[in-house]
């Protein structure tokens, strides 16, 4: 129904101010908006009403109850796929898990294992031949470096020129360092036999050092190679086994140097008679 407009309507509008007036037309565009809007709407709707009266199968004629079955079937067989397939990672991942620990393990055996096999890697390149010649090499080095240090000190007492030494760390061959010679180098073959009977008695002597810790060597006995000694030579010879007998050594000497029976008290000796006989006098025995 439409109002009619009276002349105290009027009367009463014209008097409204202009914010009034503002205010009605933005309501106005408001409801001219809205009107519009609805409009939209309500023709999408009709269109959405005119496609589902000309489909063929119809939502509403679906049986709901078919249809919710099917669903719920279909979200269950999703469901239990889901599960075995989180059931299959969970293994996975357990088998990862212990794998990384038998690593760990593995890692931890072959850092041991290896710190083992470099100690027979060493102790292989040290003395590793399946004959035994360089342990055998090693061993006889060892104990040769004891023995040229008893040696040595011998080899002092009877001569100060000269010095006993290995060749190389390697080798068990001998050298002989002449001190008197400015520390040269010599072969063991270049020296004359009256340092050659020096060095051998020596020898002999650290031997007699080495042979044991708990037991002293008290006798020693040397047979010939005074001969090749010059008068110098013997002499200092004599000196060192006198040494030796004043340190409580019993010292033997066999020989046919006649220079040495003046220095020697006790003698033991041979002489020959008649008939390839002889016989044993003793000198110097009270």
């Amino acid at each position: 129904r439409e109002d009619k407009l009276t002349v105290e309507g009027l009367s009463q509008l014209l008097s409204n101010n202009n914010q009034w007036l503002t205010t009605e037309r933005e309501s106005l565009d408001i409801l001219a908006k809205s009107k519009l809007s609805a409009q939209a709407t309500l023709l999408e709707r009709q269109l959405r009403v005119n496609e589902h009266e000309k489909a063929e199968i119809k939502p509403l004629e679906i049986d709901t109850d078919e249809l919710l079955l099917e669903v719920h079937a279909t979200q269950k067989d999703v469901y239990k796929r889901t599960s075995e397939r989180n059931t299959e990672i969970a293994v996975i991942i357990t088998n990862h898990e212990k794998g990384k620990k038998r690593i760990e393990k593995f890692k931890k055996e072959l850092e041991e294992k290896g710190a083992t096999a470099e100690n027979w890697g060493k102790l292989n390149i040290l003395f590793g031949s399946a004959d035994g010649a360089k342990f055998k090499v090693l061993a006889q080095g060892y104990t040769l470096d004891v023995l040229l240090g008893y040696t040595n000190k011998h080899l002092k007492d009877i001569s100060q020129r000269y010095v006993l030494e290995r060749v190389s760390s390697d080798s068990l061959a001998l050298q002989v360092v002449d001190l008197d010679m400015l520390s040269e180098v010599r072969s063991v073959h270049s020296l004359s036999g009256g340092e050659s009977f020096l060095i051998s008695l020596s020898l002999a002597l650290g031997l007699s050092s080495l042979s044991s810790n708990r037991m002293r060597v008290e006798s020693l006995f040397i047979d010939e190679g005074f001969g090749t000694l010059d008068a110098d030579t013997l002499r200092v010879a004599m000196d060192a086994l006198e040494k030796l007998q004043t340190q409580g050594r019993k010292i033997g000497v066999i020989s046919h140097v006649t220079e040495m029976t003046e220095r020697i008290a006790t003698q033991i000796r041979v002489v020959k008679t008649t008939n390839g006989r002889s016989h044993i006098d003793v000198i110097g025995i009270k």
